[in-house]
């Protein structure tokens, strides 16, 4: 297996309510078919997808709630673009798990929950380099 990640899908309670949430934060929606919504990333494509269908798809009971030990995470390139994005994302519904701080790897981050309380990490990293394209790099 290639080390590559090509789609990341979340799944969501209430379709629209979450596209809107995603487009309030700038995101596009690309060639969607009805029932879910594919954004094109650079590299990468992000979906919302029912959440009782998507765990139908997997074969999964849909019941769970709470931490589901993962995170998704927005790279900043500097301190102050975490804190616009925090506040972007507040701005269009998030809710606030965690304000921006200095962390002991020595970065800074903070964390927001999405309509459907998937984590979302915003940090900046003075060791990753953001390329002018958006890609990240482990330095």
């Amino acid at each position: 297996m290639e080390q590559r990640l090509s789609l990341v899908t979340l799944g969501v309670r209430d379709l629209e309510m979450s596209r809107r949430f995603y487009e309030a934060l700038g995101w596009r929606a690309e060639g969607s078919p009805p029932g879910v919504v594919f954004f094109q990333l650079q590299g990468l494509v992000f979906g919302l997808f029912g959440w009782d269908d998507l765990a139908k798809d997997a074969t999964v009971p849909p019941a769970g709630a709470g931490f589901r030990g993962l995170s998704l995470a927005y790279n900043a390139r500097s301190r102050e673009e975490v804190d616009a994005v925090m506040a972007e994302a507040v701005a269009a519904g998030a809710r606030l798990v965690k304000a921006p701080h200095e962390v002991f790897w020595g970065g800074y981050s903070g964390y927001f929950a999405d309509p459907d309380e998937h984590l979302w990490e915003v940090a900046h990293n003075p060791g990753w380099v953001i390329e002018p394209d958006g890609r990240i790099r482990v330095a």
